[in-house]
């Protein structure tokens, strides 16, 4: 472990800690206990590969195919509104805690579909994984690029499976209604900023 690795490190944990669908999502199966550990490994995974890709120069392509952007752009937007849609609709249930369990991802294969579309069909991952990290990682030689990637990828394991992990110690709180409905209230405001600000 080098500076490059540790710059990987801070950036990574900049980026990944702010308020976003992932981390929205990883959270509420923390706090339901339904697939947490599959759906931060998904996340993590998912953002090691997109920062890998970046490193190797696909920040580079996307800058030069803005296509590509602007199909993922309108996909997540569209996936972001139902997501919002959905969790409204069961702050507004007249049992918001059996809503919220009742809406909660049931088997392992929805919930790995669902994680890869928080993953995947979201911009600003790209946004933040291929082309601002491989962008800046990509200025140090190999190897010093590899330390600066696996800092980064660092982050992204220890934040996603701390999320995880940590939810389960806020779960006895979140067993009143009224406090679901406000943890609904806030991710569906969140899902509809994130998804307004992609087409604004």
């Amino acid at each position: 472990m080098n500076a490059a690795y540790w710059q990987g490190l801070g950036m990574g944990v900049g980026l990944i800690v702010a308020i976003g669908a992932q981390n929205a999502h990883v959270l509420r199966m923390g706090l339901l206990r339904r697939h947490a550990l599959l759906t931060a490994a998904v996340c993590a995974v998912c953002d090691a590969l997109l920062i890998a890709a970046g490193l190797i120069g696909m920040g580079t392509l996307m800058r030069e195919v803005p296509g590509l952007l602007e199909l993922a752009r309108w996909a997540g937007a569209a996936y972001l509104l139902w997501y919002a849609l959905r969790a409204f609709r069961a702050a507004l249930a007249a049992d918001a805690l059996v809503a919220a369990r009742a809406a909660a991802v049931a088997g392992w294969k929805a919930a790995l579909l669902t994680a890869l579309g928080f993953s995947l069909l979201n911009p600003h991952v790209y946004l933040d994984t291929v082309i601002l990290l491989g962008s800046i990682g990509g200025r140090h030689a190999w190897p010093d690029r590899l330390q600066f990637g696996l800092g980064a990828i660092t982050a992204s394991l220890l934040w996603f499976f701390g999320l995880a992990l940590g939810a389960h110690l806020l779960a006895p709180w979140f067993a009143r209604p009224a406090v679901w409905r406000v943890l609904d209230l806030l991710t569906g405001t969140v899902m509809l900023i994130l998804a307004v600000s992609l087409v604004w």
